[in-house]
């Protein structure tokens, strides 16, 4: 009687079409089977959401962390700036306790979800604070632009779109997408093109924020589950966004003329008191950013009412300039450290250098991301011929060498030019 090959049990692969065949107690095992148990179990216990195996009212359905805590982590990547980050660390955390809370019947008090909206000039960190927030969350996370919505109907995205990328993040999860986390950016871009409510269709501007507003309040929408345009045919999702929190950031640029306006404001015939100016920098003239404001800048009040939190960002200085190219995990010469170490070679930034970048930084006032800019002006040279030169192991960045490499750039003759 011809012998019975061994095969695996699971798939039923002979011994010759497998690499490995482990034998049990009852039965064999192949490789193959093995690594993809694997990949799953990898998969189920690393979920960003684990309420699914703990229960609704589990104390432990989510990783609950402190704000402070919450903070602290951000505090090594983000410079400064701690108004904005208390107001965003306590509205992701009061967001988890309300996912948390069990359902009770007839309860009369209902937490309800405190929608944030953050003003800053650019480059002063509002996307960066969001990006890294999105790494210690155990709910999804995404980050929707805001310039790219147009009113139903009309050539773009609509609004619903935003959705869809939640829903992506999730991995097509409906009960995990609506317990998540959307970050609208640009959200100035929509504002609406004058003071007086439109006559004529205002399809990216007044039309989008009248599309939000369901959104942002809480319903029931159907989106499409790939994106793009609706069809008639194309079967939707339907996400109920009552549990969703929405933090909005915009740049507002101007709007510190609504501001000084606002309390510049006197009866006629009085002099106006210049105390309350002499005291705060007009610089920090955004700390008094209110509704009222955003109304005058061009955002309709239904949209203001549905984003109850407003927090700033203040400009950036000289010193957290510094601060940002050499202190934060990410900083920009720690960057510079890790592609020139790939090559063998030590870069060094001197002193001098490192304050003649924050200088024509603050000169071309483009915040964080001039300093980028700037840095690639100067390194761009090393970068080219030092891989070639395989003798050198060393290179200084000194202010001779950043003044000379800036001045010849086309950046800086733009400058002379304007």
């Amino acid at each position: 009687m011809k012998k019975q090959q061994a095969h695996c049990t699971l798939c039923g692969r002979n011994q010759n079409d497998v690499q490995m065949l482990l034998q049990g107690v009852d039965g064999h095992v192949c490789s193959d089977c093995i690594e993809q148990a694997h990949d799953v179990l990898n998969e189920e216990l690393s979920g960003p959401v684990k309420s699914n195996r703990k229960g609704k009212g589990s104390k432990d359905a989510y990783n609950l962390i402190k704000p402070m805590e919450m903070k602290a982590y951000l505090d090594q990547y983000v410079i400064g700036q701690d108004d904005a980050k208390k107001h965003l660390c306590v509205a992701v955390y009061n967001h988890y306790k309300r996912l948390m809370q069990p359902k009770v019947a007839n309860d009369e008090v209902q937490i309800e979800k405190s929608n944030i909206i953050m003003v800053g000039e650019t480059g002063t960190g509002k996307t960066y604070l969001a990006r890294n927030i999105a790494k210690i969350l155990e709910v999804p996370f995404c980050i929707a632009d805001a310039t790219v919505l147009t009113e139903a109907g009309y050539v773009g995205e609509d609004v619903e779109s935003i959705l869809t990328r939640l829903l992506q993040a999730a991995d097509y999860d409906v009960e995990k997408a609506e317990k998540g986390i959307v970050f609208i950016d640009e959200i100035d871009k929509i504002a609406r093109k004058s003071d007086n409510p439109s006559i004529t269709r205002d399809v990216s501007g007044e039309g989008v924020q009248q599309a939000l507003l369901k959104l942002l309040e809480g319903s029931v929408v159907n989106c499409p589950p790939q994106g793009g345009r609706k069809h008639p045919d194309q079967k939707m999702i339907a996400v109920n966004t009552e549990n969703i929190l929405f933090i909005c950031g915009g740049a507002f640029d101007g709007v510190k003329r609504h501001i000084t306006k606002r309390l510049n404001t006197q009866p006629i015939g009085f002099s106006k008191d210049a105390t309350f100016f002499d005291e705060f920098d007009d610089s920090h003239i955004m700390q008094y950013v209110n509704a009222q404001d955003l109304k005058s800048f061009g955002l309709i009040p239904e949209l203001l009412g549905r984003l109850p939190v407003i927090t700033y960002l203040n400009p950036l200085n000289k010193s957290t300039l510094l601060s940002i190219l050499t202190q934060p995990k990410n900083a920009l010469v720690k960057q510079y450290d890790k592609l020139f170490k790939m090559e063998g070679i030590d870069i060094t930034f001197s002193d001098e250098a490192l304050e003649y970048i924050v200088e024509q930084a603050m000169q071309y006032k483009l915040g964080a991301r001039g300093l980028r800019s700037i840095c690639e002006a100067i390194i761009t040279d090393a970068m080219f011929e030092l891989p070639s030169q395989t003798e050198i192991k060393e290179f200084i960045v000194t202010l001779e060498y950043a003044r000379d490499k800036f001045e010849r750039t086309t950046f800086h003759q733009m400058k002379k030019v304007s």
